[in-house]
């Protein structure tokens, strides 16, 4: 059986639940793994192409046309937009603060929920990656339907504190609603993120998920550490920055469990 390419969109309509980061160390940690992966950018911050890329490199990318909001606004084959990053296996198509206005680039579009799926066929069939990984903004837009249309699976990272649960029944709501259009679409499952181990957030999110039918969780949960922070600055991957990490290792587990249930959905 030859290669698939399975795109997997990390999703949440709340901000700071370290959804980027965990695109960007769970795709680094799968190039080491052996996997070829291709990331996309999708928010207006630009934090994904921030991860492997200097301010200065990610500003230029955003000004340029080589980013994917001209790509999407263009309708084209995307595969003229990727770049390669300083990681063997992993390559970008960067985002642009113009991207705040895609929904508006979109809503006059014939079929535009399905755009992005379209303009990712062609690296989807040629096989060429195993992976293709998509940070999502954190709204519940047209975009965002977009993003969720052109995946396989979702996987909603959610932050280890009182706040952290704000919104999620609304984006396993708007999940449904994107089923209709898309019912391949699997929710691969909920990461939880930034747990403080001296503090009970961790048990309280845990037991609050488990109200929700049919969610499963992933059994790595990212710790709090500095060390993300210093690779950040650095815009480096963790395991690149110091692999000796206890972050680096965690999200090295945590790739190793996507890759396995992965494998388990269809593509569609």
């Amino acid at each position: 059986m030859g290669k698939k390419t399975r795109i997997l969109a990390f999703a949440n309509n709340k901000g700071g639940s370290g959804k980027t980061t965990t695109c960007a160390n769970v795709g680094y940690s799968l190039s080491l793994l052996g996997k070829k992966v291709l990331l996309i950018d999708g928010d207006m911050q630009m934090n994904l192409s921030l991860s492997f890329f200097s301010e200065e490199e990610v500003l230029k990318l955003a000004s340029g046309e080589k980013n994917l909001y001209y790509g999407v606004k263009k309708q084209e084959d995307l595969s003229d937009y990727r770049i390669t990053t300083p990681y063997e296996n992993l390559d970008l198509i960067p985002s642009s603060t113009l991207m705040s206005g895609i929904e508006y680039e979109l809503f006059t579009k014939w079929q535009r929920e399905m755009i992005l799926k379209n303009c990712l066929a062609g690296i989807r069939e040629s096989c060429e990656y195993d992976y293709i990984l998509i940070d999502a903004p954190p709204t519940l837009g047209g975009w965002v339907i977009n993003i969720l249309c052109a995946s396989d699976g979702v996987i909603l990272p959610v932050e280890a504190s009182p706040w952290g649960l704000f919104g999620v029944a609304n984006m396993f709501e708007f999940l449904e609603d994107v089923k209709k259009i898309a019912p391949g679409l699997a929710l691969l499952g909920v990461v939880i993120t930034k747990l403080d181990a001296r503090k009970n957030y961790g048990r309280q999110t845990l037991e609050a998920l488990k109200a929700f039918e049919e969610v499963s969780v992933f059994s790595t949960v990212i710790r709090v550490d500095s060390e993300i922070e210093w690779a950040q600055d650095n815009s480096r991957p963790v395991y690149a920055y110091k692999k000796s990490a206890r972050s680096a290792l965690e999200y090295m587990e945590l790739a190793k469990e996507v890759d396995n249930y992965a494998r388990r959905i269809r593509q569609h």
